[in-house]
């Protein structure tokens, strides 16, 4: 589909990937873009470099309540992106406290389910349209550093999967994307190469105007997705060294 003249929403914009797939929607003359986060105060400076096109909403994606009523709001929307996303840096055993694990699946596997249910209806109504989901390259395999967000992003990619056979028949395209580590606030303490947050929004505005379903942004994701099809024993094996400090 065009990205010109789209409508277009975008959780947690306020930062990262979400400002990036923001600022790239703007550049490639989308319509009105939807740059939604929990503080809408941290939107101002974006929201301020096209106040005309980009218009602020707050949203918290794990308040079904409000979710829908940002569905009521924005009623023309034909490209939602859920980008919403945390990561806790622990390891399955490391408590027994179960908060990180639920706080992972309610934002990267709950928070993305309602904001489907929320707006698919709108995306039928408008013709079809896209959905986006940011997974990750930890929907595939397991990283022990991260082992409650691996557990919600293979979740997120499962969720991807099935609303794609559930909203075929509306015509909607629903692209899972699946990036390794990016040079964002999320991941300033995970030790790795990252990759800019601005190339992963240009393959996820790629990807929905070509119509492909399944993005591997960067080089780390790529390389491990490769790794996994070839040798996935062995890709386990390498990526099960990152333990919990």
């Amino acid at each position: 589909m065009k990205i010109e003249g789209s409508v277009a929403l975008v959780t947690g914009a306020n930062r990262g990937i979400g400002k990036s797939i923001v600022e790239a929607l703007r550049d490639r003359g989308a319509a009105r873009i939807y740059a939604t986060a929990r503080d809408v105060g941290a939107l101002a400076s974006l929201v301020a470099t096209d106040p005309e096109r980009i218009v602020p909403l707050a949203l918290d994606v794990t308040d079904r309540a409000a979710v829908r009523a940002a569905a009521e709001k924005a009623k023309d929307v034909t490209v939602l992106v859920n980008n919403a996303g945390t990561a806790q840096f622990t390891g399955f055993l490391s408590t027994d406290d179960p908060a990180a694990a639920q706080a992972d699946m309610d934002v990267n596997y709950f928070g993305t389910l309602s904001m489907i249910r929320a707006f698919a209806p709108k995306l039928k109504a408008n013709g079809g349209g896209a959905i986006v989901n940011l997974a990750s390259i930890a929907s595939f395999v397991n990283f022990p550093v991260l082992a409650s967000y691996s557990a919600s992003k293979a979740a997120n990619h499962s969720l991807t999967q099935g609303v794609r056979a559930e909203l075929k028949a509306q015509g909607t395209l629903v692209v899972g994307v699946y990036p390794g580590p990016i040079d964002t606030d999320m991941a300033k303490d995970f030790d790795a190469p990252k990759a800019p947050p601005e190339q992963v929004a240009t393959a996820i505005l790629d990807a929905v105007a070509s119509g492909t379903e399944d993005v591997f942004p960067d080089e780390t994701a790529a390389g491990l997705h490769a790794g996994l099809q070839s040798d996935p024993k062995g890709t386990e094996q390498q990526v099960g060294e990152m333990l919990p400090g």
